[in-house]
């Protein structure tokens, strides 16, 4: 089976495609930068992109992303991604760090379908990937940001 994950194709074999997309990621592909949490699509550590729609890939199954597109925290060519990363690292968003590449697909999937969010908007979007330190003041500002200057 094939996958395109970060607009590079993989050719999988022997895996189930009930398997969830985490673990294909972490287990079969090594890309570790996707996190697991809560492993029932609660906590918002495992999102991803799937043809630039986040969803949470611990109850996601494989079968669900054939033929279609993956965008991981590991790509270096998304412009949404990149941007969000410059913001993150310029207010000091991360304490812990482990919610955040969930928490920049997250915003990256609004600001591709939205490039000028309002606060509301980017908290609505925002909902579901929970930051146990807290920085989702951070997180904000970080979103905001990247609107601007994105």
């Amino acid at each position: 089976m094939n996958l395109t994950i970060n607009n590079k194709k993989y050719e999988l074999e022997d895996i189930d495609q009930d398997t969830p997309i985490l673990w294909v990621l972490r287990d079969y592909l090594n890309m570790t930068g996707t996190k697991f949490g809560c492993g029932v699509g609660q906590c918002g550590a495992c999102t991803v992109l799937l043809d630039n729609e986040a969803i949470r890939s611990c109850s996601t199954p494989l079968s669900q992303a054939l033929g279609k597109k993956i965008t991981t925290i590991e790509n270096k060519e998304d412009e949404e991604i990149k941007s969000l990363r410059v913001q993150w690292k310029e207010h000091d968003v991360a304490q812990c760090g482990y919610c955040q590449s969930g928490q920049i697909i997250n915003a990256s999937a609004l600001l591709k379908s939205n490039k000028n969010p309002s606060t509301e908007e980017i908290k609505s979007a925002m909902q579901g990937n929970i930051c146990r330190c807290g920085t989702y003041n951070k997180i904000l500002t970080a979103v905001k940001s990247t609107v601007v200057k994105g």
